[in-house]
């Protein structure tokens, strides 16, 4: 069983405060009765958060939290009191941040970026807004093209700050992507350039046949929404496509020919038609 993690556990038994959960080792915990599902049933497997209840007990829920251990979010303060802010993870009990890990003094309302990971002289799950302490600057085990998962920090003059499968930074350039995207989003990107100084060079389509074929279906679904008529060809301005399709013109280019050579659309000197 892992504290602050999610683990799928085995129904063991039901009591009248709620099921015991078990794993392969032998270790059981309480699910409390607020949390079982109503069809759950002896031998059932359920996926359940482990942390510790207000009395510093094991405790299973079915709540799934904003952040689990060694993982980064962007989570409102609760309440601050004398001892360090508390935030919410969409967890029953909140998560504490010590005033020796808010990088910046935590105001009730606000967001900040936290990292949770455990006090191994606690055995308690805390946060820390001093993120950049735990990113990690080995990026041995990656190579270019990977698909990773990224968090975004926000927005840079060059482009998207990124937090790359929790453990390292990532930029987006703004002038290689043309997705909408905005702090806190999480989805996926590819790496184009791993650095030397530990940093990922982002982009967040694949290059080639899949990235092609997914923006001329968005050009396909954008005329069949236009009565089969779109004012854009290879001869439109670079930004106007950027902002309006969400793509490069390189890569408008490059589906347009995809479609005129099946035959799906015509070219016309003001823009592209359907061919029903």
């Amino acid at each position: 069983m892992e504290l602050g993690r999610l683990n799928t556990l085995k129904v063991l038994r039901e009591t009248s405060v709620g099921l015991f959960l078990g794993d392969e080792k032998g270790n059981d915990v309480l699910l409390p009765k607020k949390f079982v599902p109503q069809e759950a049933k002896i031998d059932d497997e359920l996926e359940v958060f482990l942390y510790l209840d207000s009395d510093e007990r094991l405790t299973a829920t079915t709540q799934i939290p904003e952040i689990v251990r060694d993982s980064f979010a962007f989570l409102e303060v609760a309440v601050v009191s004398d001892i360090g802010a508390f935030m919410y993870w969409n967890i029953d009990k909140q998560l504490f941040i010590p005033f020796q890990e808010q990088k910046n003094p935590m105001r009730e309302g606000e967001y900040h970026l936290v990292h949770m990971f455990l006090d191994e002289q606690t055995n308690r799950l805390v946060g820390s807004s001093k993120w950049e302490r735990f990113i990690d600057k080995d990026t041995s085990g990656l190579k270019d093209l990977d698909e990773v998962n990224i968090l975004v920090l926000g927005e840079s003059p060059l482009g998207y700050n990124c937090i790359v499968n929790d453990r390292f930074v990532g930029l987006a350039y703004k002038n290689e992507n043309f997705m909408d995207i905005g702090t806190g989003l999480r989805t996926k990107a590819y790496i184009k350039q791993i650095r030397k100084d530990g940093k990922l060079d982002l982009i967040l389509e694949k290059p080639g046949l899949a990235s092609m074929e997914k923006h001329a279906a968005k050009i396909l679904n954008i005329l069949r929404k236009n009565g089969g008529f779109l004012a854009f060809h290879d001869k439109s301005d670079a930004m106007e496509v950027q902002e309006q399709l969400q793509m490069s013109k390189k890569a408008f280019k490059r589906a347009i020919g995809n479609l005129y050579k099946q035959k799906l659309i015509e070219l016309a000197d003001n823009g592209i038609k359907l061919i029903k």
